[in-house]
């Protein structure tokens, strides 16, 4: 229920400092009943410091000028709607950039909100999911000396391929079980790993796996590498787990880890971190614009640069 947004109350008064600035509101570019109206509004939303109520009072004014452009009434309850913003975000903002249109609609719906009489609750914040920790060189050291101790060949072969495919090519869980011997290569003077399914695409290995996983694809040779004789099996990489978590100094294994262990030595290996600060940039969406603008990596390039020469394992 939406109630009627035009009420002032003693709550509504800000702190004495934005106070002035709302009150001082008076831009060329906008008509005085323009400003009046973003001066009412802005004085409801009870800003806590003048830069915040700078924020709210320029986009105010700018929806109220939009809403005299087009002939609406200057109240709160019809500019303030969801549908007038969403106009004003579609045809009212010629000239602004678009990260500046995005904060216009944030702080507009920011706005609306505060003055809501009867606000609707609040969603429930969900936990973001977080990239697992990966592994240290010694906890990888140790699960390939578990695998090499197991009591069959068969077992040690599959339980190093699956160290190796996770730590050394960051292939996920779901994808252990649809790759077999014939998908490792060795070619462009390295290693590569060829993946099907929705994500196909072409893996270096990292250098210090390169033998441990060419011995276990040539084992397994056309079959599954990790076991099984279905790839449709979804728990064919419990058992290897299982058995490569008997070590209590160690942590469980989990293949989500082995990911994270091969995305760090990526990141290691490209100077992402660098890159990032030297940038500074913190949302992975806009790597993945800038890494759409640049041609793909030929295999010798992947190989070079993720697959190249490293220290290897024991």
């Amino acid at each position: 229920m939406s109630g009627d947004r035009s009420h002032v109350t003693s709550r509504s008064v800000p702190p004495a400092t934005a106070a002035r600035a709302i009150a001082a509101y008076a831009p060329s570019s906008v008509s005085g009943e323009a400003a009046a109206f973003a001066r009412a509004v802005v004085a409801q939303a009870r800003p806590p410091t003048v830069a915040r109520a700078k924020a709210l009072l320029f986009a105010a004014g700018r929806l109220a000028g939009f809403g005299e452009s087009v002939g609406l009434e200057l109240s709160a309850g019809v500019l303030l709607s969801e549908a007038v913003i969403e106009r004003l975000i579609l045809v009212g903002c010629g000239g602004l950039a678009p990260a500046s249109v995005r904060t216009l609609r944030t702080n507009l719906r920011a706005l609306a909100r505060a003055i809501e009489r009867y606000p609707q609750p609040a969603p429930t914040r969900l936990v973001r999911e977080r990239a697992k920790a990966p592994y240290s060189a010694w906890e990888i050291d140790g699960y390939l000396r578990l695998a090499v101790a197991l009591s069959t060949g068969r077992r040690r072969m599959r339980a190093s391929a699956l160290i190796c495919l996770g730590a050394g090519a960051g292939v996920i869980a779901g994808e252990l079980r649809h790759v077999r011997g014939s998908d490792i290569v060795a070619r462009a003077d390295g290693v590569l790993v060829r993946l099907e399914g929705r994500r196909a695409r072409v893996v270096p290995v990292l250098d210090r796996y390169h033998d441990r996983l060419l011995e276990s694809a040539a084992f397994a040779g056309s079959g599954l590498i990790c076991g099984g004789r279905e790839p449709g099996r979804r728990n064919v990489t419990d058992e290897l787990c299982a058995a490569l978590s008997r070590d209590s100094s160690l942590p469980r294994l989990e293949p989500g880890r082995l990911r994270s262990t091969w995305l760090v030595a990526c990141a290691e290996r490209i100077g992402l971190a660098a890159f990032m600060q030297a940038a500074g940039v913190r949302c992975s969406q806009r790597l993945g614009d800038l890494a759409a603008q640049l041609p793909a990596a030929s295999e010798p390039e992947l190989v070079a640069l993720l697959g190249g020469a490293g220290e290897r394992a024991a």
